[in-house]
């Protein structure tokens, strides 16, 4: 059951009439009936109907006191992108035949689709009611619209909004710690992150291998019917599950109501295929295919995304070690934890033996395109951090410092689970011995630290003498230019030399010695407004790299060389204050940092709130920090609520 209550006001006159418009869909392609009466006087009237196997009967209601007029456009169409686009269209030529701004009131066969258009003078009231599982008996529905119309639902409304915000106070203690007006960002963004969670179903597709073709020439194959219970990153632009974007909302969702963040990882690891791979996209649904390019749509089972899940999975378990759930609670998310045990095994050695590298201890992601001519720098979309440079050359030889950071969080993470409950496991002695070896920190230096510069670098064929240039292509008589890369000299064995969130995993994690003095090589790079510090955040690749803010292709602008992402920066403050709790040399430093970088992220997501109206994917590093990419985007970007809480994941071992 869903219920809009809309408020038409107005100070001028002059700006009356007031035209909303807003529309039902169904993606599936079904039709439903639309009444076609276009005048509502004192009451509630039947807007559209119609029957589906997921809600059953459903109706949608108008009701108003107001006078009101209501136009309609019915379409058949499988897309809702383009939705506006025909929208604007239709009022086009329905303007130039009438003189007049409105939708035609026409409906074609079998519509999917209805827009509708009210118009009111102002001031006016309308409230839109959509009930599912309608039955026939009329009073019962004149019933719950009374319930959920008028009075009676401003009266629930006031009660959920208070109850809400009693319940925000409780479990993100703000005070002394953030003004009235950053609060107020704060709430907004966990309300709409919360208000994302949906129920996906469908199928991905699948590649097959290589050297497989099916009858039908396919190169791919559905995975079977699958449910996903899931947070979305942006309900507009990406209503889609994100496998690393994940972990991030958890982090949030479990200290709002521990019992959805259960739900959501286990239908994640309910997607585990017999290998213990998850497709890192989840594309289920003809809403969300609508949303994705062809070209990605595909999901190659060769191919990991970061096991973010295991970033909840450890703040939840140090949570009940800690004893911070009541005895309830604690039973529950100890089943939850032995149920998921197997699914949680499976997919980290999937991990291990398919992402290892050619050494013992290293790691990469595999499925880079070694081939690649349009590239300036080979994607790494299974890393999270899609152009973020690494080896020029993509081969079995390379070494990726944070996917290795991300197998010690999950090693240490199921060893911790082991160890609580008490799992007796055939590879209890090998996750022991894993987190042991991936936490010694001279093999972690002797493979990933540059001692000069105190930074930590991937390790591959590299070479920094590459570039985009046009060519002249001749192909049966005729000419064409591409835009493609050139490699100017021989690629070598070598570090990576590029500072950026990449560099900073090591820090992120908590693996460096609070007395080392790598700690304070970190400390430096951080604060270096030529390298990665600015008044909005950190950003995501240094200034001084040869790919900072670069295209990596003719139509591909920089993504994560340069801006900054409020994932990354939430998990450095983690680091931050982590730092400056422990006693070493490096502690007030740390502190001091912390309490900068913490303030210019809220202050800056604040100011572009306010200004805009929204939450953004990422920020501007260099212009006053402006809001970019996607909006609203309220998924990792919602971790605004936790920093200003300054609530961190404990990063003790």
């Amino acid at each position: 059951m869903i219920c809009f209550c809309l408020f038409l006001r107005s100070n001028n006159a002059e700006e009356s009439p007031m035209h909303l418009f807003f529309y039902i869909a169904d993606e599936s392609g079904q039709s439903f009936t639309m009444n076609s009466q276009e005048s509502y006087r004192h009451g509630t009237t039947l807007l559209a109907s119609g029957s589906r196997a997921d809600v059953g009967a459903w109706q949608l209601q108008l009701h108003s006191l107001d006078s009101v007029e209501v136009h309609t456009a019915g379409y058949k169409s499988p897309h809702m992108h383009n939705l506006t686009e025909l929208v604007q269209a239709t009022l086009a030529v329905n303007a130039r035949r009438t003189g007049l701004i409105q939708l035609p009131d026409i409906k074609e066969s079998y519509s999917n689709i209805m827009v509708y258009q009210i118009s009111a003078e102002l001031p006016a009231k309308v409230d839109l009611v959509f009930l599912s599982g309608v039955d026939s008996e009329s009073s019962t529905i004149s019933e719950r619209v009374a319930t959920l119309t008028g009075n009676e639902f401003t009266r629930k409304l006031s009660e959920r909004q208070k109850a809400f915000g009693e319940k925000y106070d409780r479990l993100f203690d703000t005070k002394q710690k953030v003004n009235k007006e950053e609060k107020a960002v704060g709430k907004a963004a966990i309300g709409n992150l919360l208000g994302g969670i949906g129920y996906f179903y469908g199928q991905s597709k699948i590649a097959i291998p290589k050297d497989l073709t099916l009858k039908n020439g396919e190169k791919s194959i559905s995975y079977w019917p699958a449910e996903l219970y899931t947070a979305v990153p942006s309900r507009s632009f990406f209503p889609r599950g994100f496998l690393w974007d994940e972990g991030f909302h958890q982090f949030l969702v479990w200290r709002w109501d521990v019992d959805i963040c259960m739900d959501i990882i286990g239908h994640w690891l309910d997607l585990l295929n017999v290998d213990g791979w998850i497709p890192r996209e989840q594309i289920l649904g003809a809403e969300a295919l609508s949303k994705v390019p062809e070209e990605f749509v595909v999901q190659y089972p060769s191919n990991g995304n970061p096991p973010t899940l295991f970033l909840a999975l450890r703040d939840l378990s140090k949570a009940l070690y800690l004893k911070e759930f009541s005895s309830e609670e604690a039973e529950r998310i100890s089943t939850f934890l032995e149920r998921a045990y197997p699914r949680l095994d499976a997919w980290f050695q999937w991990f291990n033996t398919t992402q290892s590298g050619k050494h013992e201890g290293t790691f990469y992601w595999h499925g880079r395109d070694n081939s690649t001519r349009r590239e300036l720098n080979p994607k790494t979309l299974t890393s999270g951090l899609d152009d973020f440079p690494r080896a020029s050359h993509p081969n079995d030889e390379e070494r990726h410092v944070d996917l290795r950071c991300w197998m010690l969080l999950a090693s240490n993470c199921m060893h911790s689970i082991q160890q609580m409950l008490g799992i007796k496991h055939t590879s209890v002695k090998d996750y022991a011995l894993m987190t042991k070896k991936l936490s010694e920190f001279d093999v972690l230096n002797k493979l990933h630290l540059d001692e000069k510069s105190g930074a930590y670098f991937d390790f591959g064929y590299h070479t920094e003498k590459v570039r985009l240039r046009w060519h002249e292509l001749r192909e049966n008589e005729v000419i064409r230019r591409e835009f493609l890369r050139e490699t100017l000299e021989q690629p070598q064995l070598r570090f990576v030399p590029h500072i950026g969130y990449v560099s900073l995993f090591p820090f992120m994690m908590g693996i460096i010695p609070s007395e080392s003095w790598v700690l304070g090589k970190q400390l430096d790079l951080i604060s270096n407004r030529s390298i990665l510090w600015t008044d909005y955040g950190l950003r995501s690749l240094s200034k001084i790299s040869t790919v900072y803010m670069k295209h990596n292709t003719e139509h591909d602008p920089p993504y994560w060389r340069g801006a900054i992402w409020i994932n990354m920066n939430y998990m450095i403050l983690s680091s931050l204050h982590h730092y400056s709790q422990v006693d070493g040399p490096y502690k007030d430093r740390a502190g001091e940092l912390y309490e900068e970088l913490r303030s210019n992220l809220i202050r800056n997501i604040v100011k572009n709130y306010h200004e805009t109206g929204f939450l953004w994917e990422n920020y501007d590093q260099k212009n006053k920090g402006k809001g970019k990419g996607a909006r609203p985007f309220t998924g990792w970007s919602s971790l605004v609520v936790l920093i200003m809480a300054e609530s961190y994941p404990n990063l003790a071992r």
